[in-house]
């Protein structure tokens, strides 16, 4: 992306305003390069945790990515909405990234990336669970049903034994479980907060959090040149994920670009087979085929839905003109 496209896209969560003024075929490549952006930069993380304690890992490529928001938060002035991140909700939400961060590379850490990405992405169909239940929203016996098949996938990843469920699948779990709790609260975040500045906040926090768990669980490994090298890569990574998850939404119509947003999936499986040689066993493999197939078929539930509603809509404007009765 050049810098001068991605410095001209709005600071605030509003940018969804103009996206039918852009490009869907733009908004799908940038979804692809930002879902590819996180597993690489995943990736190297893991490569690290074959050396190093996995907060310790946290803690330095969150040092890194902090840097990266920094400075795309100056160049692109948002320091001046810099106060919003004391806001109540943008801090529940940076928490809640952080504690699912917390689980997540110690998973990472423990099992082959593709399964951990394929277990973190139940996180949307646990949301919509949530929603239903917490927010009392309508949801539909459709929706459920997909939910349930996405949730028979990631068992399916997981393949618990007759002890049950191995520890680092639960941690996977319970990452995609804080990811779901992170979103429900991340639609309380004021819109005049800057994405950039909300994504910041939450690595901050992260470094800390990430800090304190190092020091009271783990033993301090003196990481090399080489180690630095790549969590430094893998800060960039996430930088450029989030941001590329912004230009992506901004550019293309969410019901082209939302579906996309599960080739974290397929990015996930051929990490694997490039940098470890492996590949998911067959059950695994459509496991994470369920997980991915419900999750694109709820997008698209929900942007027929949309439409359908916004034709209802029209339609009852257009036949229940002042002075007529319903």
């Amino acid at each position: 992306m050049s810098i001068a496209v991605f410095l001209a896209i709005p600071s605030t969560l509003t940018y969804t305003a103009s996206m039918d003024r852009s490009s869907d075929l733009s908004g799908i490549a940038a979804m692809l390069a930002a879902t590819a952006f996180f597993v690489v930069g995943d990736s190297f993380m893991k490569l690290v945790t074959e050396d190093l304690p996995p907060f310790e890992v946290l803690f330095l490529r969150s040092i890194a990515a902090s840097l990266a928001c920094a400075v795309i938060v100056a160049l692109r002035g948002d320091w001046r909405g810099i106060s919003g991140v004391l806001n109540v909700r943008a801090l529940l939400r940076a928490a809640g990234e952080t504690l699912c961060t917390l689980c997540y590379v110690v998973a990472l850490a423990r099992m082959p990336i593709a399964d951990v990405i394929a277990i973190l992405q139940t996180g949307p169909l646990i949301l919509i669970l949530g929603a239903a239940f917490l927010l009392r929203e309508r949801i539909g016996p459709a929706r459920v049903a997909l939910a349930l098949v996405g949730f028979a996938g990631a068992l399916m990843v997981a393949q618990p034994s007759a002890s049950g469920v191995p520890p680092a699948a639960l941690l996977a779990f319970g990452a995609a479980l804080l990811g779901a709790a992170r979103d429900l609260v991340g639609r309380g975040v004021p819109t005049s907060i800057p994405v950039t500045v909300v994504i910041l906040a939450t690595m901050l926090m992260m470094i800390v959090a990430a800090g304190a768990m190092s020091l009271g669980l783990e033993t301090w490994v003196a990481p090399t040149g080489r180690h630095l090298a790549f969590l430094g890569v893998a800060g960039l990574c996430v930088a450029f994920g989030h941001f590329g998850l912004l230009l992506a939404y901004w550019l293309g119509r969410t019901s082209t670009v939302a579906p996309f947003f599960y080739s974290f999936a397929l990015w996930g499986v051929v990490s694997g087979l490039i940098v470890w040689g492996e590949l998911p066993n067959a059950l695994a493999l459509a496991g994470i085929a369920l997980i991915a197939g419900s999750g694109i078929a709820i997008v698209v539930l929900d942007q027929r839905r949309g439409r359908k509603e916004i034709y209802r809509t029209r339609y009852d404007h257009t036949h229940n003109e002042p002075g007529e009765c319903s």
